[in-house]
């Protein structure tokens, strides 16, 4: 089994001259003696599988609230996917692919109960203070709220891995410049990879969730030239096929080309740039894992298709709006009298508030124990 000097030799050996190596790590808040035989990404890694935060992604919402049924994506299986997906584009980039998983995983550890519906909710009751994301929350979780190790607060992980937390950045999630992670820096082509492996989990995922669900008809797909093409290659290529095995093999299909685009494109990026060193893709102030000019002429009708008839649908809308006043009530009978609070909580009150430690404890919830907990609270006959 390899130590850490060997592992660096075999990074050094292995991966780019722009990948980020664990021998240029610039550490972890608290110093700690390495891992015989783990990398700090790898340590990384698993602090971070290990976590309470990360347990609770499995009945965190994605699209469909958890009760929906078992087959939906939850925020855990979506997690998997992605790093699933980066760490194979990571892999034929040559990037480092322990410090790409580790941002896989970590990257929606603050997400709150019930999508991005009850992130809205926190971020308005929030507005006086500070506001809530969740990439900053992601960061304090971490940081803080994680409690596992007697010598220092949160998981204590490398700074490289809290900056791919921070600056993650989708159409969905916005990037966070925080002091003290380089703020003026562009984030690792590690971090830029986890990125758009979760754009295109979540654009592809989204969709067979919608088709599964009904909310979204295999019919309607055929006005998107993507889809179209695929269908008719499958179906000419399998004529006697299911539905439901035509479908998993256009999925399939879109992620397969997706992946290759982006690989093909960003390879192109780097040679064009002559990226050198890490440092290189930091200085450059865009993106260099990018699709396509034309995959993203491709994407374009696909996402907004996706606004349209799937997280626009009056169900789904209907579902985010009731997620908001479960937040919205709990958040403001939790301040009326923090006595309600658990004692964990109630002894954060006096070093970060009332309201930032009402935030924590929501931001914290699954969907079903915030809906138990409303029950607990406003349901007479329901036991507290």
């Amino acid at each position: 089994m390899p130590n850490p000097k060997q592992i660096k030799d075999i990074e050094g050996l292995i991966l780019a001259p722009y990948a980020m190596k664990s021998k240029d790590s610039r550490g972890r808040v608290y110093p700690e003696k390495e891992h015989p035989y783990r990398s700090v990404y790898q340590r990384d890694r698993d602090r971070i599988v290990h976590s309470a935060a990360f347990r609770r992604l499995e009945y965190k919402t994605q699209v469909f609230v958890n009760h929906e049924g078992d087959d939906y994506r939850t925020r855990l299986t979506h997690t998997l996917e992605v790093a699933q997906i980066a760490r194979t584009i990571a892999s034929v980039l040559h990037l480092n692919m322990d410090l790409t998983e580790a941002i896989a995983l970590a990257h929606d550890l603050g997400h709150t109960a019930f999508g991005h519906s009850g992130e809205d909710a926190l971020n308005e009751l929030m507005s006086q203070c500070g506001g809530f994301n969740h990439n900053t929350q992601g960061l304090r979780v971490v940081d803080y709220l994680e409690e596992r190790y007697p010598d220092f607060p949160g998981i204590n992980l490398t700074w490289e891995v809290r900056e791919g937390i921070a600056k993650h950045s989708t159409a969905f999630d916005l990037s966070t410049r925080i002091k003290g992670l380089a703020p003026q820096e562009s984030p690792t082509l590690e971090t830029q990879v986890v990125d758009i492996a979760d754009e295109i989990a979540y654009d592809n995922h989204d969709l067979d969730d919608g088709l599964a669900s009904g909310l979204i008809k295999e019919a309607d797909l055929e006005e998107l030239p993507i889809w179209s093409e695929l269908n008719r290659n499958i179906t000419k290529k399998y004529p006697k096929i299911s539905p439901e095995k035509r479908r998993y093999l256009i999925i399939r299909s879109l992620i397969d080309l997706q992946v290759t685009d982006l690989i093909r494109e960003t390879q192109r990026n780097i040679i064009k740039l002559k990226l050198k060193s890490y440092m290189d893709a930091k200085k450059i102030d865009k993106k260099v894992v990018t699709f396509s000019q034309d995959m993203l002429k491709l994407r374009k009708p696909l996402r907004a298709f996706l606004m349209e008839r799937l997280y626009n649908h009056y169900r789904v809308v209907r579902m985010s709006i009731k997620a908001k006043r479960f937040i919205q009530e709990l958040f403001k009978v939790y301040i009326a009298n923090p006595r309600q609070l658990p004692d964990k909580i109630q002894k954060r009150i006096k070093r970060d508030g009332v309201k930032r430690s009402v935030c924590d404890y929501i931001a914290g919830m699954t969907d079903r124990y915030a809906l138990d907990e409303y029950k607990k609270l406003f349901d007479p006959y329901k036991k507290v």
